[in-house]
């Protein structure tokens, strides 16, 4: 059998054009990113938060698996895993999948959103560490200039967060580290699942990994969320599913569909050809597209400080994607 692995790690210059498609790319994925704090408002009166997080986690596993055989029946001859690669999904999964939702649900559950909004800023900067650590990819000055201007940007967003956190407290201290564990595996999920693309295409690595963070997740489902939900009317998993509304299913459907699917695999396959401090750049731009849904979703007022952040953090996402136009 021919080892088919596709070599993603040489050199790639990218066209301005070609720059300017990824970005519309990343900003789709950010734009359905942002839109996950509102789906799981519709579900957190019928489900806990780890049904929240992983039963749509586990319907996106299961409808990516008819695409990969697909793949294989078409590619016959693609790499098969073996017992080192699967280690290395575990590692994906578990270190980054799992630690990343488990971390950002439990913490701001434990501490305040405002607190998790903050913390969240760091996910950029601790990817371009790890990638720099992990991949070897050169932290220029264009990019540094740019996660600096992105992070100005939206701290200048956050003020009202800035204003109503409590960092320094000690009942919400346990729930900011959460929090920043959570950062943390969600960037070493994407520098890590970079490492992978040298071997595996993107829907291969997303299946692979997602197969073992479900595995790792089933006892926490099991045994945890039943007596972590303290709402009086809601006694199980199977009770809140039943009591659903239609909202709630759309919610639950963009979840599995969109949050964890479609926005995966369009970040996986820009991660072919951008390095990850690049691609994680456009992470900044997450909280314009909250704000923007807040404002016209909720009918949220939008600040003249709002404004000027994202008109920064905009134009340092630009820039880097116009400008840095080598991997």
């Amino acid at each position: 059998m021919n080892d088919t692995s596709i070599d993603h790690t040489a050199p790639k210059v990218i066209t301005r054009a070609r720059g300017w498609w990824y970005f519309l790319l990343l900003a789709l994925t950010n734009l359905i990113w942002a839109a996950q704090g509102t789906a799981v408002k519709y579900l957190d009166p019928f489900l806990g938060p780890i049904a929240i997080t992983f039963l749509p986690f586990y319907i996106t596993t299961l409808l990516l698996i008819p695409i990969l055989v697909w793949q294989r029946m078409r590619n016959p001859n693609r790499v098969r895993p073996g017992w080192s690669d699967w280690w290395k999904f575990a590692m994906a999964g578990i270190g980054g999948q799992v630690l990343a939702q488990l971390g950002m649900t439990w913490g701001i559950s434990l501490s305040l959103a405002s607190n998790g909004a903050i913390l969240s800023l760091l996910i950029p900067v601790i990817s371009a560490v790890l990638a720099s650590l992990m991949l070897g990819e050169r932290l220029t000055a264009l990019r540094t200039v740019c996660l600096g201007l992105g992070l100005v940007g939206v701290s200048l967003m956050s003020v009202a967060d800035f204003e109503h956190s409590a960092f320094t407290q000690r009942s919400y201290m346990i729930g900011n580290l959460l929090i920043v564990l959570g950062c943390c595996g969600s960037a070493f999920y994407n520098v890590y699942c970079k490492g992978l693309l040298a071997r595996f295409g993107e829907v291969e690595i997303l299946i692979f990994s997602y197969i073992t963070a479900s595995l790792a997740s089933l006892p926490l489902l099991i045994w945890a969320e039943p007596r972590g939900k303290d709402t009086a009317d809601i006694t199980s998993i199977a009770t809140g599913l039943a009591q659903m509304d239609a909202s709630a299913w759309l919610a639950f459907g963009f979840l599995a569909v969109f949050m964890y699917g479609v926005s995966m695999l369009l970040f996986f396959y820009v991660l072919e050809y951008l390095p990850v401090t690049v691609a994680s750049a456009s992470l900044y731009l997450l909280p314009i597209f909250g704000v923007l849904l807040a404002t016209n979703v909720l009918d949220e007022q939008l600040g003249a400080l709002s404004l000027v952040g994202a008109t920064i953090v905009l134009a340092s996402t630009v820039l880097i994607m116009r400008y840095d136009t080598t991997s």
